[in-house]
C-alpha cells in the first residue's frame, strides 16, 4: 500500500494498492506486465470497498489462475478513487444536464506522468505499452477507455467492464468515430443483459460502441474481445465472476 500518493493535478493524494504476483519475491531478474484498475478500493477487499462486504476477489483470481498456468504473472495497481471527486475524474466532458463531470483529462495524465513512473522505478515492470493495461467497470470503465485511446503508446491493453456510454449523450461512441485511425490496443468489452433500471438502452448503447470499434479497424476474436452477459448485473460480485476471463484475454499465458 502507497498511502496518500501525491500529484499536482489533484489537491488531495489518494492510496495505490500493488498486487504482486506469486514468484516476485524469489524470481528477483524477472520483469511483469501491469495492469492499472481504477475504483481500487473494491478489487482486493471487502473491509476497504465502497460497496460494504463487496469486492472483485481480483488478487485471489490472479492468484489461483497465475499458479494454474491460465494467467500470465502479472502486476495489478488498484488506484482508489477520489471519493467525492469519483465522477468527476472518471468523466472525459462536462455534462451539460448537471453541470458536472469532465476531470478525466488531468486524470489521464496523473497516471501517465506521475504514477506509472512511480511503479516502474518502484518495481520490476515490462513499461512498454502491449505489458501495460488499464481498466474498470461502470464510469471506471469509460475512463479507462478514454485515457487509453489518448495514450495508446501507453496502454496497450484495456478492460472496459460495463462502461458508462450514456454519459454525455454517449461521447465515447463519437470519441471512437472520431479517432484518426485504429490503435494497436487489445480491448475487452462487455455488459450485463440486466445492468441498472433501462438494461436493455445500456446494453444497445455499448453494442453501438463496439460497432464503432469494430467500425474504426478492430477486430472481434482478434483484438476486440465482446461480451454480453447472459443476467449480469451491474454489482461488485458480477465484475468479480468474470474479472479472471478478462485477465486472461488481456495477459495470456
Amino acid at each position: 500500500m502507497h498511502t496518500r500518493f501525491r500529484s499536482r493535478f489533484f489537491r488531495s493524494g489518494r492510496n495505490v494498492l500493488v498486487y504482486l504476483p506469486p514468484g516476485y519475491d524469489w524470481d528477483l531478474d524477472r520483469r511483469y506486465p501491469v495492469l492499472y484498475m481504477q475504483d481500487g478500493q473494491n478489487l482486493f477487499d471487502a473491509a476497504t470497498s465502497q460497496v460494504s462486504g463487496r469486492e472483485w476477489r481480483m488478487d485471489e483470481a490472479a492468484e489461483w489462475m497465475i499458479q494454474h498456468g491460465e494467467l500470465a504473472p502479472l502486476m495489478i495497481v488498484g488506484i482508489y478513487h477520489g471519493e467525492a471527486k469519483r465522477n468527476e475524474e472518471y468523466t472525459p466532458t462536462r455534462d451539460p444536464r448537471s453541470n458536472k463531470g469532465g476531470l478525466a483529462d488531468r486524470y489521464g495524465r496523473m497516471i501517465v506522468e506521475e504514477l506509472k513512473p512511480f511503479i516502474d522505478s518502484s518495481y520490476r515492470t515490462l513499461p512498454g505499452s502491449w505489458d501495460t493495461g488499464l481498466g474498470g467497470s461502470s464510469l471506471g470503465g469509460l475512463v479507462s477507455l478514454h485515457v487509453g485511446l489518448n495514450y495508446p503508446d501507453v496502454f496497450g491493453k484495456l478492460a472496459v467492464l460495463s462502461p458508462s456510454v450514456w454519459w454525455d449523450n454517449r461521447f465515447i461512441i463519437q470519441r471512437v468515430y472520431d479517432l484518426p485511425g485504429k490503435t494497436n490496443t487489445r480491448i475487452w468489452l462487455d455488459m450485463g443483459t440486466a445492468e441498472g433500471s433501462n438494461s436493455s438502452r445500456y446494453l444497445q448503447d455499448t453494442r453501438d460502441l463496439r460497432d464503432a470499434l469494430i467500425c474504426k479497424g478492430w477486430r472481434e476474436g482478434d483484438d476486440l474481445r465482446y461480451v454480453e452477459v447472459a443476467g449480469g448485473n451491474h454489482s461488485e460480485d458480477a465484475w468479480a465472476d468474470r474479472i479472471g476471463t478478462t485477465m486472461q484475454y488481456l495477459f495470456p499465458r
